[in-house]
């Protein structure tokens, strides 16, 4: 009678459970051939019972990855301008928030508190976050509605530069006033002494151009025409004459006078007013 070994299972049954568990991890096994010697090794593979874990792909475009329930990365939006910047595009920035009544004051060129506080505005009327400084998403947001500002948009209020003088202007002592660049010169002997902005008259009530000489000055004087101020007035050209404008202070090239030559700086315009003699020359140009 043939012995059996352990749970009544043969001694050849017992060797293939261990070479089964041999080869839970996969292993080579070699059978015998047909004539009783060892024929060519057979790999077998058996497949672990724990699955691998799927990797995980960070997204590199701030958008979901293929894998299901990922949570989705965003980047943030580039900053632009911040307060304390200043230059030309902040003058654009302002003159767009104007367009949009979201600032009233300037254009000035330069991000300060009020600019912040309207960007605020302007983003928090939008849903978007309100930093107060302009990133790529608010400037896109007010680009499209807002129309390309002109020169005396981004200059509404002065700042901008004076162009080259006159070639009259390049001798004594001179008031070189450029339509152009809507400036001012006050020049001695071909130096520029000092420069500012300033308003012309109207279409109906132009300033004349050409070579002048200052006639008469008037401190406090008062227009009996137009019963209007006329502080540090300077006449060179009947009654027209330089002077501080407190319209031209407030509201910039929105308004014009009437045929004057506006200052709206008036510590500017006090200190010409005590540098200019009666006979000075003065030079309206384009």
């Amino acid at each position: 009678m043939r012995r059996t070994g352990i749970g009544g299972k043969g001694v050849g049954g017992l060797v293939a459970l261990v070479v089964l568990a041999g080869c839970a991890a996969g292993c080579t096994v070699q059978p015998a051939g047909t004539d009783g010697k060892r024929a060519t090794p057979v790999r077998v593979e058996v497949p672990s019972r724990t699955p691998s874990a799927p990797s995980s792909q960070a997204p590199d475009d701030g958008g979901s990855p293929s894998g299901a329930g990922t949570p989705s990365v965003r980047r943030a939006p580039r900053v632009l301008w911040s307060r304390g910047a200043s230059g030309r595009d902040i003058r654009e920035l302002q003159a767009r928030l104007r367009q949009v009544a979201w600032i009233f004051h300037g254009p000035t060129g330069t991000y300060d508190e009020l600019t912040e506080k309207a960007v605020r505005g302007f983003q928090g009327k939008r849903g978007l976050p309100r930093t107060g400084v302009t990133d790529t998403v608010t400037w896109q947001r007010l680009l499209a509605m807002t129309r390309e500002p002109g020169r005396w948009e981004l200059y509404l209020m002065g700042g901008q530069p004076a162009d080259a003088p006159d070639a009259r202007c390049r001798t004594g002592r001179v008031l070189c006033i450029s339509k152009s660049s809507r400036t001012l010169r006050w020049m001695i002997d071909g130096r520029t002494v000092s420069t500012m902005p300033v308003r012309f008259g109207s279409a109906y009530t132009p300033t004349r151009e050409g070579v002048f000489r200052i006639y008469w000055k008037s401190r406090h004087h008062v227009s009996t025409l137009y019963d209007s101020p006329m502080p540090y007035a300077m006449f060179f050209s009947g009654g027209q004459a330089v002077h501080f404008s407190a319209d031209f202070a407030a509201r910039g090239y929105a308004g014009a006078s009437h045929g004057c030559v506006n200052v709206g700086d008036e510590g500017a315009v006090a200190r010409l007013y005590g540098q200019v003699r009666d006979g000075d020359k003065v030079v309206v140009h384009w």
